[in-house]
Protein backbone atom coordinates (compact mmCIF):
# COMPACT_ATOMS: atom_id res chain seq x y z
CA UNK A 1 0.00 0.00 0.00
CA UNK A 2 1.38 3.48 -1.25
CA UNK A 3 1.10 5.85 1.80
CA UNK A 4 -0.55 8.91 1.47
CA UNK A 5 -0.56 12.76 1.80
CA UNK A 6 -2.84 15.23 3.06
CA UNK A 7 -3.35 17.47 -0.35
CA UNK A 8 -5.12 21.11 0.32
CA UNK A 9 -5.91 23.61 -2.27
CA UNK A 10 -7.69 26.76 -2.01
CA UNK A 11 -7.72 29.77 -3.66
CA UNK A 12 -8.83 33.34 -2.30
CA UNK A 13 -12.53 32.99 -3.49
CA UNK A 14 -12.73 29.12 -1.77
CA UNK A 15 -11.28 25.89 -0.76
CA UNK A 16 -11.33 23.56 -3.60
CA UNK A 17 -10.12 20.14 -2.14
CA UNK A 18 -9.20 18.62 0.80
CA UNK A 19 -7.97 15.07 -0.20
CA UNK A 20 -6.01 12.29 1.14
CA UNK A 21 -3.37 11.76 -2.12
CA UNK A 22 -0.89 9.20 -3.31
CA UNK A 23 0.74 12.17 -5.81
CA UNK A 24 0.18 15.62 -6.21
CA UNK A 25 1.44 16.36 -9.99
CA UNK A 26 2.14 20.71 -9.26
CA UNK A 27 3.41 23.31 -12.29
CA UNK A 28 6.35 24.90 -10.85
CA UNK A 29 7.66 27.91 -11.99
CA UNK A 30 11.33 25.93 -12.37
CA UNK A 31 9.76 22.99 -13.62
CA UNK A 32 6.64 20.62 -13.34
CA UNK A 33 7.29 17.91 -10.15
CA UNK A 34 5.36 15.26 -8.62
CA UNK A 35 5.11 15.22 -4.95
CA UNK A 36 4.51 11.77 -2.95
CA UNK A 37 4.81 11.11 0.89
CA UNK A 38 8.22 11.47 2.16
CA UNK A 39 9.24 14.27 0.01
CA UNK A 40 11.74 16.75 1.06
CA UNK A 41 10.31 19.96 2.46
CA UNK A 42 10.27 22.19 -0.44
CA UNK A 43 8.47 25.70 -1.03
CA UNK A 44 7.65 26.04 -4.83
CA UNK A 45 5.89 29.16 -6.43
CA UNK A 46 3.62 27.78 -9.46
CA UNK A 47 3.35 29.04 -13.21
CA UNK A 48 -0.01 28.64 -14.54
CA UNK A 49 -0.81 24.86 -15.59
CA UNK A 50 -2.48 22.26 -14.36
CA UNK A 51 -2.18 21.00 -11.03
CA UNK A 52 -3.28 16.98 -11.08
CA UNK A 53 -3.98 15.48 -7.91
CA UNK A 54 -3.90 11.32 -7.73
CA UNK A 55 -6.08 9.77 -4.92
CA UNK A 56 -7.93 5.92 -4.55
CA UNK A 57 -11.29 7.16 -6.50
CA UNK A 58 -8.51 8.65 -9.54
CA UNK A 59 -7.30 12.01 -10.27
CA UNK A 60 -8.57 15.55 -10.23
CA UNK A 61 -7.30 18.42 -12.69
CA UNK A 62 -7.59 22.41 -11.45
CA UNK A 63 -5.99 24.66 -13.64
CA UNK A 64 -4.23 27.12 -11.25
CA UNK A 65 -2.59 30.79 -12.77
CA UNK A 66 -0.13 30.95 -10.01
CA UNK A 67 0.26 30.68 -6.28
CA UNK A 68 3.20 28.99 -3.86
CA UNK A 69 2.97 25.06 -3.34
CA UNK A 70 4.02 24.01 0.62
CA UNK A 71 5.21 20.22 0.20
CA UNK A 72 6.50 18.52 3.44
CA UNK A 73 6.52 15.02 3.85
CA UNK A 74 3.02 14.03 4.95
CA UNK A 75 1.38 17.16 2.87
CA UNK A 76 0.89 19.72 0.08
CA UNK A 77 -0.55 22.56 0.42
CA UNK A 78 -1.19 24.65 -2.36
CA UNK A 79 -2.37 28.71 -2.04
CA UNK A 80 -3.20 29.41 -5.53
CA UNK A 81 -3.61 33.06 -7.13
CA UNK A 82 -6.43 31.58 -9.02
CA UNK A 83 -7.72 27.85 -9.45
CA UNK A 84 -10.55 26.08 -10.90
CA UNK A 85 -11.68 22.39 -11.29
CA UNK A 86 -10.85 21.68 -15.24
CA UNK A 87 -14.02 20.68 -15.76
CA UNK A 88 -15.08 24.73 -15.47
CA UNK A 89 -12.32 26.49 -17.72
CA UNK A 90 -14.90 27.25 -20.16
CA UNK A 91 -13.82 28.48 -23.16
CA UNK A 92 -15.12 32.35 -21.66
CA UNK A 93 -13.23 31.63 -18.12
CA UNK A 94 -10.06 30.96 -20.22
CA UNK A 95 -10.19 34.05 -22.48
CA UNK A 96 -10.50 36.50 -19.12
CA UNK A 97 -7.76 34.45 -17.57
CA UNK A 98 -5.60 35.38 -20.85
CA UNK A 99 -6.83 39.30 -21.04
CA UNK A 100 -5.84 39.37 -17.15
CA UNK A 101 -2.11 37.89 -17.88
CA UNK A 102 -2.08 40.50 -20.80
CA UNK A 103 -3.22 43.33 -18.95
CA UNK A 104 -0.60 42.20 -16.03
CA UNK A 105 2.20 42.52 -18.97
CA UNK A 106 1.24 46.08 -20.37
CA UNK A 107 1.23 47.26 -16.69
CA UNK A 108 4.63 45.66 -16.37
CA UNK A 109 5.48 47.31 -19.47
CA UNK A 110 4.15 50.69 -18.24
CA UNK A 111 5.82 50.55 -14.87
CA UNK A 112 9.50 48.77 -15.28
CA UNK A 113 10.51 50.64 -18.61
CA UNK A 114 14.07 50.05 -17.13
CA UNK A 115 13.69 47.14 -15.46
CA UNK A 116 13.72 43.75 -17.51
CA UNK A 117 13.03 41.37 -14.52
CA UNK A 118 9.33 41.87 -14.03
CA UNK A 119 8.55 42.82 -17.86
CA UNK A 120 9.59 39.10 -18.65
CA UNK A 121 8.39 38.11 -15.83
CA UNK A 122 4.93 39.23 -16.97
CA UNK A 123 5.63 37.80 -20.75
CA UNK A 124 6.34 34.19 -19.19
CA UNK A 125 3.14 34.13 -17.03
CA UNK A 126 1.15 35.45 -20.68
CA UNK A 127 2.99 32.50 -22.52
CA UNK A 128 2.77 29.65 -19.81
CA UNK A 129 -1.50 31.16 -19.52
CA UNK A 130 -1.36 30.59 -23.61
CA UNK A 131 0.14 27.13 -23.38
CA UNK A 132 -1.74 26.15 -20.55
CA UNK A 133 -5.22 26.74 -22.71
CA UNK A 134 -3.77 24.13 -25.87
CA UNK A 135 -3.04 21.80 -23.11
CA UNK A 136 -6.70 21.81 -22.06
CA UNK A 137 -7.65 22.09 -25.76
CA UNK A 138 -9.16 26.28 -25.46
CA UNK A 139 -7.08 28.84 -28.15
CA UNK A 140 -6.71 32.48 -27.40
CA UNK A 141 -8.66 34.81 -29.80
CA UNK A 142 -5.49 36.13 -31.53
Amino acid sequence: MMANLQFDLVSPERRLASVEATEVQIPGADGDMTAMADHAPTITTLRPGILTVVHSGGSDAYVVSGGFAEITATSVSVLAEQALPKAEVTQEVYEQMVEDAKAAYGRAQETFKNEPGPVDDAAKLLSDMVAMGGHIGLMTKS
